[in-house]
């Protein structure tokens, strides 16, 4: 019922998932990333519990490919789900089972990995990978939605669209961007309007959260504003 794309930028680290679906709410249960750890999306006959068992035994130093087998091994409904993989250090693992809906498929690349079922033909990843490919320069949240644009272009979900969602986290335990369209017409130009929302203050008000070196962050709210409006104009 979907197609996604795990990447990590070799420019700052930071992992992501994005994704699109002809189905409600894919961003509640495909995509989940843990920070310096790895990165896991869970579809076909989804079971989140793949993205959260996956993640836990990723923390505990299995290989993407090992990870996969230990998890399809505890789970009767394998030939019905589709999950792939990658660890902090780019290492990829993928499994489409044999009931997955056609067309189905994965490839990966480098540093990043595609999957997807209940799609229009194998144009759908080859594209989205070609675009990604194509596009080094783009900031990473943007790298990521116009390869899923592309992929939609190739056919996408063959049952149409709905919802689509992009996560990415960096170097803290909550996400650098974490956006999700439930229900849309065109949920990937919405997902690509929320991306450009979020430059406006979000992207340069996160700097001042806390984090694990600075538990408390900057509480100075003329500070923070001082500099939102300095990074604000500059760019106009």
């Amino acid at each position: 019922m979907t197609w996604s794309i795990i990447a990590r930028d070799s420019a700052t680290g930071q992992l992501g998932i994005a994704v699109a679906t002809r189905f409600f709410a894919v961003g509640a249960l495909v995509p989940h990333i843990a920070s310096g750890v790895g990165a896991v999306a869970t579809q076909a006959l989804v079971n989140p519990y793949l993205g959260i068992d996956g993640l836990r035994l990723l923390r505990g130093g299995g290989s993407p490919h090992d990870v996969i087998a230990v998890l399809l091994a505890a789970d009767s409904g394998r030939e019905n789900r589709q999950v792939h993989i990658m660890d902090a250090r780019g290492r990829i693992g993928a499994h489409s089972g044999k009931d997955c809906v056609d067309w189905f498929g994965n490839i990966a690349g480098d540093g990043f990995s595609i999957a997807g079922n209940m799609l229009a033909g194998p144009a759908v990843l080859d594209e989205t990978a070609r675009v990604y490919n194509a596009n080094e320069k783009l900031p990473f949240a943007q790298r990521l939605i116009k390869a899923m644009f592309a992929g939609e272009a190739a056919g996408g979900d063959k049952r149409g669209k709905q919802s689509a969602a992009l996560l990415i986290h960096g170097t803290e335990e909550w996400p650098d961007l974490d956006l999700r369209v439930d229900d849309h017409a065109d949920p990937l130009r919405e997902l690509e309007r929320l991306e450009a929302v979020s430059r406006e203050r979000w992207v340069h008000f996160r700097q001042f959260l806390p984090t694990r070196d600075n538990p408390a962050g900057t509480t100075d709210r003329a500070t923070i504003d001082a500099a939102i409006e300095a990074a604000t104009t500059g760019r106009k």
